[in-house]
C-alpha cells in the first residue's frame, strides 16, 4: 500500500485537458483481451468488436470503461498486464471526478465520448489480478474522489480512435 500511495503525486501531474490515449482494448469474448493500434467507436456498438453489446441487457451507460494511464502504470508495473484491468481506453488524463464530472465530453481521433455517472469500481477479478491492496487503493474514499478505477463513459458521435491519438475536454453535454 505504501507504494501505491507513493504513486499518487505522479497520478495527480496527469494533464487536466488534454492527454495521450495509451492503449486500446478490445474483449471480443470474456476473458479475452485484443490490443489495438486503431478502433472504430460508434455511439451503437461501443468499440466495435468488444462484446459490451452482446452482454445481458447492455447498460448505456457503461458502453466503454477509461481508466488512467498513470493509474494502470502503477498497479500493473508491465504493461502488457494492462488489459487485464478490462477497460478498453488509457488515458494519460485527469480522471477525477473534481475534472471530468459526468457529462464531461472527450474527443478522442474523430469520436466524442460523454463521462457518464455510473460508477466504476474494481470487482473480484479486478483483486485477483492486481491484488487486494490494489483494489482497496482504487476504491477507497481518496481513490473514489480521483477516479482512479477510471470512469463509465458512452459514445456520443462515432469515429475512428488511434493510440496516440490526442484526448481533449471540450465541456459538458448540452443541456
Amino acid at each position: 500500500m505504501e507504494e501505491l500511495e507513493a504513486g499518487l503525486a505522479a497520478i495527480r501531474q496527469a494533464p487536466k485537458t488534454e492527454g495521450v490515449l495509451e492503449l486500446i482494448v478490445r474483449r471480443p469474448r470474456v476473458g479475452e483481451r485484443e490490443t489495438l493500434d486503431e478502433g472504430w467507436l460508434d455511439v451503437d456498438e461501443g468499440l466495435v468488436g468488444d462484446r459490451w453489446k452482446t452482454r445481458h441487457s447492455p447498460n448505456p451507460d457503461t458502453q466503454l470503461n477509461i481508466m488512467s494511464a498513470r493509474v494502470i502504470a502503477l498497479l500493473a508495473q508491465e504493461k502488457d498486464r494492462w488489459p487485464l484491468a478490462g477497460d478498453q481506453l488509457f488515458i494519460d488524463l485527469d480522471l477525477s471526478a473534481d475534472n471530468v464530472p459526468p457529462g464531461t465530453r472527450l474527443a478522442i481521433g474523430s469520436a466524442v465520448v460523454e463521462v457518464t455517472a455510473e460508477p466504476h469500481t474494481g470487482c473480484s477479478k479486478f483483486v485477483s489480478r492486481f491484488g487486494l491492496d490494489a483494489t482497496q487503493f482504487v476504491n477507497s474514499p481518496l481513490g473514489r474522489e480521483l477516479q482512479l478505477r477510471g470512469v463509465n463513459a458512452r459514445v456520443v458521435r462515432s469515429g475512428v480512435i488511434r493510440v496516440g491519438d490526442v484526448a481533449k475536454k471540450t465541456g459538458a453535454s448540452p443541456a
